[in-house]
Formats: structure tokens, C-alpha cells, sequence
């Protein structure tokens, strides 16, 4: 989660509070404090509060909870002459952009830091590490309106922020540290997204590195942000970015985006309807509660709000990027009511807890593996079909029948759940290779396979010398600290090189396998030295309940 540098002198005199009273109602809002210390307070703040991720932010929302400032904060747009021309060359790679001027700004050290900060935590969360949003801030004075939104190829050169000489998209994405941490995005393109000014000179390189040109000093007081990406998080983050400088007494005016087939107008800083019901609103608190109070809260929580019937009409500010169903709102009321003032209760029933069969097995292989010298590791239980099948040479099992695809993935690392625990274990080796060896792992953990959760162990061993005596080894001792009675058989799972691999049995029942990983799949996940492992699902040996 994101941890923001609050400076007291800042937050003091955007409050209008001493930092005592900060102190005591900061955590109420839902926050970490990190630490705290003699000219700022470092905070840790949900991911699903973007809005929060500058001072300007925070002292927005604790002038609300503190009731210094309530309800709704309306933004004016000035129509402004603004123009950006979209090529439709760009449809493909990133095709929605758009913008904000912010004039009448007093850009001191201050100011420049926090918008340099919530510029790169915006990347990380509701940019997906740039992949789906990027941003960009630029000195107006220095850029000829109209802007182009274009293609070029890698051998176009500019002169990109913090170098003075000119280089190549091509040498960029290779020598400018930017471009090397961000060329991933684009590495598959034969022509890469550029904005462009009237004149032809460079704004920026999106989403890797802004022209030199346009970097802002402090003697600029009108800038232009430009944001790029590929849905409504581009619009988001515009809000975030252009309602934190308006609070920094920047005057706003709006850019017209022109497609090829339609006209827009941003940024659209106008609030979102939504009505919550108030037998919603008690159901889920657990406890009755006023109109007023409901309306106090929201307030508190600078929504703008009207009442008919026992229905909430909610306006949601345009910087609330996480507010998207009912029960979003309803928590706000909770925490504008204040968490310090709900009355803890006993259950109406009382049951004495007690560890599930599922936890208890996993404690146990844990401790057995741990003495065997592996080291746990716990990686994620989303994949993606690459990774479980291609790269293991194991067959694609049928979506729903063999593994469970996710509706609607956020990136395309995480697009299925997974069914092996194995091919995580390589992923890991591969980029840990500068690391010593022996490296040895495991982890037990979930899986999904034909619509059932099971639970699997997986280890893996690497080093110049290791082979299969070591991994049977292994698999040996592990059944006899189980008081377990198996056998091998013949196995054909390509992901092991023939003759080198064994199917395990307990009870005539195929529960796993083990071996020496087949050379193609080292290669698939680049890794350069042997690897052995085994992989074992546990529901198929005990009894170990079913996972709620």
C-alpha cells in the first residue's frame, strides 16, 4: 500500500488545524501511520483511496471530518482554447488521452514534491505500474496548442527529461533509466504513441518519459497534464491530479479531445449520481441510526446528499475513483459517524473456534519441509495458462472442466486460478537466479481444479548437481514423517525428463509426481541450472474438509 510523506508545516496550514488534532483524527479515516517525525508523519493509505495520496487530499477529507468544511465541493471548468488532434494510428497501442491547463499556480518545492509523489503512486495503483494509465505534467508556456497524439517509429529522437542530449525512442527504451524500467509496456510495438505540439517539437513519450522541454521549474505557473491509457482510469486519474491543484488555487480549464469520429471535453469534474436506501444503510451497520446522522456523516465525508422517502440521493465527488456501489457509500457513513462511537455487543450466539483440518495438515508439512532445509515461500494463487501449461509442456486442461478463468483479469499475468503449485516454484527460481545455490523451496497451499478447491504441496530444488536420488530423497522423508505407505509408478508428465520421472501412489491412488524438470521448461522459464520437484495434492491422501 502506498505510503505518503505528509509535511506538518503543509498539512497545518491546509487544515487550518494543529498537528495534534491531525494526529488524533488521521487514523479515523481508515490509515496507517507509519511513523512520525519532527517536519513530516509518513502514512499509510488503502489502495481504493487514490484521491488520499497527496496533502492536498488529505487535508480536503480531514476538513470534512472535522467538520470544518462539509458536503459537497464543487469544481468549475473554465472552457478553455485548448485542442489535442488523436491520430488514429494510436487505436491500437493507447488509444484514449486527455487533458487539464491549471493556471495561477505557485509552484514551490513543496507543491512540485507532492505532485511528483502522487503522480508515481497513481502509476502503481490505478495505473497497473503505467500498463493501464500514465501520466504526464508539462510547463504550458513553453507548448504551441494544437497538440497531436500520434505514432512514430524507433528511430525518432528527442531530447528526454533529465538528458541534454538527444537520443532515439530506440536508445531511450535501452539507455534512459526510465525507458529500461518501462519498456516492457511497449516492447512487442513497431511504432510507439508520441505527443506532439504544433510546431512538431515533443510533449511527451507515453507511458515512459516526458521531452526535457517541458519540465516544470519553479518559476512555471501554468501547466498541462496530459493522461493516457485505455479506460476510465486515464478520466480518474485527470479528476485526482486537476482537483488537488484546484485546491492549490490553481484556476482549471478544460482541453478538447478530438477523435476522428467524435468530439470530447475534459476533464468532466461533474459528480455521479447514486441513492442508497436506508434499510440498506441499517442493515449493514448493524445498528439504527437518524437521518440526520446519516446526513451529518455523509457530509463529513464531502458528499453532496438529499433525502426523500428513506432514500439517499448521493452526489459523488468526481476525485472518489473506489466509490462504485452502494456499500461504498454506506461504509463512508461508518466512518463519518465515527468507529468510536458504535457500541460493541456481544453475539447473539457464542461457538468455540477451533482449526480447520485444511490448516492443521498444512502446519504440519510446513514444519516437515522446514526441517528437511527447504525455505516456504507463498506466491500467488492467480496465473495464467502460459505459465501453468505451455511452459511446463503439459496439456491445456478445458476451461470450467479443468481450471477456473477469471471474468475479468486486470492484467494478462493473472487470467486463470491455479491449478499447480509447480510451475510458481519455477517462476520464483527464474528471477532469483543471482542468488546463491543451493535453492531450495516449497509451498502448500490452494488450488483449483475441476471446480473444487484442493490443496497441494510443491517443492523444487536447484543447483549444478541435483538429480533425482535427491528429490526421491526428499519425497521419502516426507511420507515417513507422514506415516504413509507409497509406491511409484511409471509417469508420463512432460514437464520431467523421461526416465528421470515417477508417479506417486498411496493406496493404488495416483496423489503426485516427481522428478527431474525436463530441460525445455528451464529454458521456458530461463533458468540455468537442473531442477528437481515434486508436486502432491493432499485432499487426495487425508481427509482434510472442505474449503469455505
Amino acid at each position: 500500500m502506498p505510503v505518503v510523506t505528509l509535511y506538518w508545516n503543509e498539512l497545518e496550514k491546509l487544515t487550518g488545524v494543529d498537528r495534534e488534532t491531525i494526529l488524533s483524527n488521521l487514523p479515523m479515516l481508515g490509515c496507517d501511520i507509519e511513523r512520525i517525525e519532527e517536519d513530516h508523519i509518513d502514512v499509510e493509505f488503502f489502495p481504493n483511496r487514490p484521491d488520499l495520496y497527496s496533502v492536498e487530499g488529505v487535508a480536503r477529507a480531514l476538513r470534512g471530518f472535522l467538520g470544518i468544511e462539509v458536503g459537497y465541493k464543487n469544481y468549475e471548468v473554465n472552457p478553455g482554447k485548448w485542442k489535442i488532434i488523436v491520430d488514429n494510428s494510436v487505436r491500437n497501442l493507447r488509444p484514449r488521452i486527455c487533458g487539464c491547463v491549471v493556471r495561477n499556480l505557485k509552484l514551490n518545492d513543496e507543491l512540485i514534491r507532492s505532485l511528483m509523489e502522487i503522480q508515481e503512486d497513481l502509476h502503481w495503483t490505478i495505473g497497473r505500474n503505467r500498463r493501464k494509465m500514465a501520466i504526464g505534467v508539462h510547463d504550458l508556456s513553453v507548448l504551441e496548442f494544437p497538440l497531436r497524439y500520434t505514432t512514430v517509429d524507433e528511430s525518432f529522437s528527442f531530447v528526454p527529461l533529465d538528458f541534454e542530449e538527444e537520443m532515439s525512442i530506440k536508445d531511450i527504451l535501452i539507455k534512459h533509466p526510465k525507458g529500461k524500467e518501462y519498456s516492457f509496456i511497449v516492447e512487442k510495438f513497431d511504432r510507439y504513441p508520441i505527443i506532439l505540439d504544433s510546431n512538431g517539437e515533443v510533449v511527451s513519450l507515453p507511458p515512459i518519459i516526458n521531452a526535457n522541454r517541458t519540465r516544470l521549474t519553479e518559476k512555471t505557473t501554468d501547466v498541462f497534464i496530459d493522461v493516457t491509457g485505455f479506460d476510465k482510469n486515464v478520466d480518474r486519474a485527470l479528476n485526482i491530479l486537476s482537483t488537488m491543484l484546484a485546491d492549490r488555487g490553481g484556476i482549471l480549464e478544460s482541453v478538447e479531445i478530438i477523435y476522428t469520429d467524435y468530439v470530447e471535453t475534459t476533464p468532466d469534474l461533474s459528480p455521479t449520481k447514486m441513492g442508497v436506501d436506508k434499510s440498506e444503510i441499517i442493515s449493514l451497520l448493524g445498528f439504527e441510526v437518524s437521518d440526520g446522522d446519516i446526513i451529518s456523516a455523509l457530509e463529513k465525508m464531502r458528499y453532496g446528499v438529499s433525502i426523500r422517502e428513506n432514500y439517499f440521493e448521493v452526489l459523488v465527488p468526481p476525485y472518489r475513483a473506489d466509490i462504485m456501489h452502494p456499500w461504498d457509500i454506506i461504509e463512508d457513513i461508518a466512518i463519518g459517524y465515527g468507529y468510536d462511537k458504535i457500541k460493541p455487543d456481544y453475539p447473539k450466539t457464542s461457538t468455540v473456534g477451533k482449526s480447520h483440518e485444511w490448516n492443521e495438515i498444512k502446519d504440519i508439512v510446513k514444519e516437515i519441509m522446514i526441517g528437511l532445509g527447504y525455505m516456504e515461500v507463498i506466491t500467488f494463487t492467480l496465473t495464467n495458462e502460459e505459465v501453468q501449461y505451455e511452459k511446463m509442456r503439459r496439456p491445456k486442461l478445458e476451461p470450467w472442466k479443468g481450471f477456473i478463468p477469471v471474468m475479468h483479469p486486470l492484467t494478462g499475468e493473472h487470467t486463470i486460478i491455479r491449478t499447480d503449485i509447480l510451475p510458481k516454484l519455477l517462476e520464483v527460481l527464474s528471477v532469483n537466479t543471482h542468488h546463491p545455490l543451493p535453492q531450495r523451496i516449497f509451498e502448500v497451499g490452494d488450488c483449483v481444479v475441476e471446480m473444487k478447491n484442493v490443496l497441494k504441496i510443491a517443492a523444487c530444488s536447484t543447483h549444478s548437481r541435483a538429480n533425482f536420488a535427491e528429490i526421491r530423497s526428499v519425497v521419502q522423508a516426507l511420507m515417513r514423517e507422514l506415516d504413509l505407505s507409497w509406491d511409484v509408478k511409471e509417469c508420463k508428465d512432460e514437464a520431467f525428463i523421461e526416465g528421470r520421472r515417477a508417479a506417486i501412489f498411496v493406496e493404488e491412488k495416483e496423489v503426485g509426481v516427481f522428478g527431474e524438470v525436463h530441460p525445455e521448461v528451464l529454458e521456458n522459464f530461463e533458468i540455468p541450472n537442473p531442477v528437481v520437484g515434486f508436486e502432491i495434492d493432499l485432499s487426495k491422501i487425508f481427509n482434510v474438509g472442505e474449503l469455505i
